[in-house]
């Protein structure tokens, strides 16, 4: 089965799309019978005999090379012939739904290139199995610097979750606005942010992803996602569109800020749920209790305003009134819309691009 890939033209440096060469070679299985794959790679930056087989890039399969495991399909590190290192993702054939998966994450990224998404390198067919072989990011994902593992090497301070949030601010911009079909990701989470050695966010596993033509206002689809992050319009009706991603990047964010859970049946009933919780804390003008405990070093007041601030737009519970991502992008960017409020303290208005992004957040704002 084969896929070609697009080009999308873009003069943004962030937003680099190309289309890679095709062609095909042996690949063998575990059990060292051949088979037949076609494989994708950039004619510029890996050769056509770089690639040898996945089994042999990941010491055929072995558990030892295994980084990742989810409802899909199972990562793991590889290394090919040329010595560049890997993620080998194998997708779970439970009931044929890897030839499904493949097609999703093959339409959704083979034709993009975007400094803060997961890079696609290429692609093996063998019989059933499905393996995409993307970039290997080595410095673990956000769950596990927030809650996980990657802690005991120290707290992610607040300007390096914010250099990764704003980095999957433009992804997803890039996915709803730059290019045609728009993309929706539908698992916005933390342990789909995977992180570099320079703390770019970098936004992966599309296999839940849909493709949404310039025509559509929304597609009705069955619901899928992560339980505290789904949109309540998406989770109620089945209706989605690129405003389920962004309420459930405003989740993201408001998990940074905080280092808790989106939901977390430890705590006390009434703060259960981050979001909610979260809007009765700013309610009651105890905004400057909700940052993470764990951070040695507290954001200053201005920057924790304009994350809350963000984040809150985005959960708003009316979908048409959360701003678009490239509205997040400059929100979190500048030092919009504080600048706006000291010259007009009067103002309970936050204004980009001279359009007025208004929403049910006017008692947060007003609050912070």
């Amino acid at each position: 089965m084969m896929f070609q890939l697009g080009v999308n033209k873009s003069g943004d440096a962030d937003n680099v799309s190309q289309s890679s060469s095709m062609y095909e070679q042996g690949c063998k299985s575990q059990s060292g019978e051949e088979g037949t794959s076609a494989s994708l790679w950039k004619q510029t930056s890996v050769s056509r005999g770089a690639m040898g087989s996945p089994f042999e890039a990941t010491r055929r399969f072995s558990k030892e090379n295994v980084v990742g495991e989810g409802g899909y399909g199972v990562v793991y590190k590889g290394i090919l012939i040329n010595g560049m290192v890997v993620a080998v993702k194998k997708l779970l054939n439970n009931l044929g739904q890897a030839e499904k998966k493949f097609r999703v994450e093959m339409e959704a990224i083979g034709h993009v290139r975007h400094k803060n998404l997961v890079r696609l390198l290429g692609y093996c067919i063998e019989g059933t199995h499905r393996m995409l072989v993307y970039e290997y990011v080595d410095n673990g994902n956000l769950e596990q610097w927030l809650h996980g593992d990657t802690r005991e090497s120290g707290v992610l301070t607040w300007e390096a979750r914010m250099k990764v949030l704003l980095g999957i601010a433009k992804a997803l911009a890039y996915l709803h606005e730059a290019i045609e079909p728009k993309v929706v990701h539908r698992d916005i989470k933390s342990s789909n942010i995977l992180i570099d050695h320079d703390f770019n966010g970098k936004l992966s596993d599309f296999g839940l992803a849909k493709l949404l033509d310039s025509g559509e206002s929304h597609i009705n689809t069955r619901v899928m996602g992560t339980f505290g992050y789904v949109a309540p319009e998406y989770a109620n009706t089945g209706m989605l569109n690129e405003r389920s991603d962004i309420y459930s990047f405003g989740v993201l964010l408001l998990e940074a800020v905080t280092g808790r859970d989106p939901v977390d049946y430890n705590r006390v009933a009434n703060e259960v749920n981050l979001v909610e919780w979260l809007k009765m804390m700013v309610g009651n003008r105890k905004a400057e209790e909700v940052v993470d405990p764990n951070l040695d070093l507290k954001p200053s007041t201005h920057a924790l305003k304009r994350a809350l601030l963000v984040a809150l737009r985005c959960v708003d519970p009316v979908s048409e009134k959360r701003p678009k991502m490239s509205q997040v992008v400059r929100m979190l960017d500048t030092d919009f819309p504080y600048r706006e409020e000291r010259r007009n303290k009067r103002s309970r208005t936050a204004r980009m691009d001279g359009e007025s992004v208004s929403g049910s957040a006017d008692m947060e704002h007003s609050a912070l």
